[in-house]
């Protein structure tokens, strides 16, 4: 299909990265393909931008990544729209995959998986990628989504591979204004409430680097903030696993509590602390709180881990699914304190969205 494609690339402070994702982009396969970088004015990545002949547009000083891919919404024109991040390796086919279901009327938006590159990921970035492409615990997520046929109805598109068509973006009025960590969620959310339906191309992959863990769960945090902000305003948005895993923080710290009241109340003193057989522990409550602390972590690693064997990240092996309960319950921790913060927020009347996780000069 022909038409113009316009590439809308939000960067901050990642320079490096972004040169890599310019080249890739630069090499791509389908010729009518714009490329644009929206960030501070003096970030770095305005240099390393015009260097390679592509657009910089300064974001005015916008705090979130939904407000500087709008301003460069209003300072660009094309066919259709896509969006990337600054750290992905973009597959010279990229553009051509996404753009060739546009030939469809029913076909408003289009995405693909993104996966961490293995080549060039740390263990730890590996295990994350298939902590994220888990088949249970991450199923209602967008992380490593693999439709069922070449093209699949989808409710969401990942923000660092998608596409859309200006026109549908131009009547919903583009991105939440103010919005991080949900932003793709409350756009594509207006987008299927206006009529139009969006889908997902399973070859159409995007490899992008995952962060730290220490970076993810500050990610995962704010997310599960502004999901919960985002569900105060658009309550059609809330899923029950938001409240399953806002439970998560209070179960662990009650389970252990549990654990320790067990211990002591079974009168078992240093050195002896530790043994927790079935003789060392009377009967009753005790023994209940003992032994429901190691029954849980055993039945929540084997759920992990089942669920990391059974996902789609190329970065599974044993290793990787075996560490996976690691990042899982990082991630659920921090997840489910960004829900309770959001609901705290909600209760104390300042229900309003949360500035960029990512620092700004």
């Amino acid at each position: 299909m022909g038409g113009s494609v316009c590439v809308i690339v939000p960067s901050v402070g990642n320079a490096t990265e972004l040169g890599i994702a310019i080249d890739g982009l630069l090499a791509q396969t389908y010729s009518s393909t714009y490329i644009v970088v929206v960030g501070p004015g003096n970030d770095p990545g305005r240099v390393v931008s015009e260097a390679k002949g592509v657009r910089f547009i300064d974001d005015e000083g916008s705090k979130t990544r939904a407000d500087a891919c709008n301003i460069a919404l209003r300072e660009t024109e094309s066919e259709f729209v896509f969006f990337t991040d600054d750290d992905v390796i973009v597959p010279e086919d990229w553009v051509a995959n996404l753009v060739r279901w546009f030939d469809r009327d029913e076909v408003s938006g289009v995405g693909g998986p993104n996966f961490a590159p293995v080549d060039e990921s740390s263990l730890w970035q590996r295990v994350i990628d298939v902590t994220f492409c888990s088949a249970i615990f991450t199923a209602g997520t967008n992380y490593g989504k693999v439709g069922d046929s070449d093209l699949t109805e989808v409710t969401q598109l990942p923000g660092v591979n998608s596409a859309y068509r200006r026109s549908v973006l131009e009547e919903v009025g583009g991105f939440d204004e103010g919005s991080i960590g949900a932003e793709d969620v409350l756009l594509d959310h207006r987008i299927r409430m206006s009529g139009y339906r969006l889908w997902t191309d399973r070859s159409a992959v995007m490899w992008h680097r995952r962060r730290d863990l220490h970076r993810v769960r500050k990610q995962i945090g704010n997310y599960g903030l502004v999901r919960t902000l985002a569900s105060k305003r658009h309550p059609e948005l809330h899923a029950f696993t938001h409240t399953m895993v806002a439970l998560f923080p209070p179960l662990v710290i009650a389970t252990f509590g549990f654990f320790f009241w067990g211990l002591a109340n079974g009168g078992l003193a240093w050195p002896d602390f530790w043994d927790i057989s079935l003789s060392a522990v009377p009967l009753g409550l005790p023994r209940i709180g003992v032994h429901t602390l190691p029954t849980l972590i055993g039945l929540y690693n084997l759920i992990s881990w089942y669920g990391s064997a059974k996902g789609n990240s190329p970065s599974k092996d044993r290793l990787t699914v075996f560490l996976s309960p690691i990042v899982t319950f990082s991630l659920h921790w921090s997840y489910g304190m960004g829900v309770l913060r959001g609901r705290w927020r909600i209760l104390t009347g300042n229900p309003g969205l949360q500035i960029d996780d990512r620092f700004r000069s």
